[in-house]
């Protein structure tokens, strides 16, 4: 699926999936944005985009060592994942650190905790990360921290094979690129399978999570999203399916989204296949993938069930 400049920071998250940790619930904001034919392509641009970033936060995991990015998955691996052993070598203490580890062109991360078992996770095992100007050459410069505690877990750490559960709180993780500077705070619960390997699926939810940019500031609210990938094929097919509710200061009030139908791609492309429902007040949208280039959007104005407009356009249009 095509990466997001505004989605950086939730790339640079966790993974985690298959049922367990859960974000804490708040109450969700009232859709209160009218949807009209006039703002109908922003709103799907934004709700998709906020879709596609919250399933991207199954990535943090990749600061400790549990990650399970496959070829072709929404999510690039975490700037700091490549520090071989990280996970090794803080299971051989306990509690362990806090360990500062170099990033490979400049700044550290500290990594600290406590876990029960030095073979394993344990549900209450807990980890700090906590990212200094960190630069691993990968075009990104990585500040803040992010807190996890295992809920469940079983498997084989060390050997990447499992099913993990884990609650994750961003605080003032900065992600900055030469495009834009991108920070969040916030929860996710992340769950993570990886136990048919290549075949990773992954779910996130949380209570909430904002995300600042240069240019925007979105906070979804009470929102889930599933992703699995397919390594066994050489252009990996991928699904998606999310729902949530948004703010954001690129609309004049709040919406909801969800994906009836259920997101279906192959590699880096677009969904080929797929829908999602865009929820205002009084009034929606929905976006349809026609194949992996085109998409359309059907405009209800007024509430009322009955599409009232098309909009046929590309996703590099609908995305850019």
């Amino acid at each position: 699926m095509k990466p997001l400049p505004t989605a950086i920071v939730a790339a640079t998250m966790l993974i985690t999936a298959c049922g367990g940790g859960g974000g804490t619930v708040g109450p969700t904001p009232v859709a209160d944005f009218e949807i009209t034919s006039a703002n109908a392509e922003a709103a799907s641009k934004v709700a998709y985009e906020a879709a596609l970033g919250s399933s991207e936060l199954a990535d943090l995991g990749g600061s400790i060592g549990v990650t399970a990015t496959a070829p072709g998955s929404f999510s690039k691996p975490f700037a700091t994942a490549g520090i071989p052993g990280i996970v090794a070598e803080a299971l051989q203490n306990i509690p362990f650190g806090p360990e500062v580890f170099p990033c490979a062109v400049s700044g550290s991360v500290t990594l600290s905790g406590d876990i029960a078992n030095p073979l394993t996770l344990t549900a209450g095992d807990s980890f700090l990360v906590v990212s200094t100007a960190c630069n691993d050459g990968l075009g990104e410069v990585v500040d803040g921290s992010v807190s996890f505690t295992v809920i469940a877990f079983s498997g084989d750490a060390l050997a990447g094979v499992y099913t993990v559960s884990m609650d994750a709180v961003a605080d003032d993780l900065q992600v900055t690129t030469a495009q834009d500077t991108v920070t969040s705070n916030g929860d996710a619960g992340v769950t993570l399978d990886t136990t048919a390997l290549p075949f990773v699926t992954a779910s996130v939810s949380g209570g909430s999570m904002t995300t600042d940019t240069n240019t925007s500031s979105e906070t979804l609210s009470n929102y889930a999203s599933t992703q699995t990938v397919d390594g066994n094929q050489a252009e990996p097919p991928y699904t998606l399916v999310a729902s949530g509710a948004l703010q954001s200061t690129q609309l004049s009030g709040s919406v909801s989204y969800a994906t009836p139908v259920t997101f279906e791609g192959m590699g880096d492309n677009f969904p080929h296949t797929g829908e999602m429902t865009i929820s205002g007040e009084n009034s929606s949208a929905r976006l349809i993938a026609i194949d992996d280039v085109n998409v359309r959007i059907e405009v209800d104005s007024n509430g009322d069930g009955t599409v009232d407009e098309t909009i046929d356009t590309t996703w590099a249009n609908l995305t850019s």
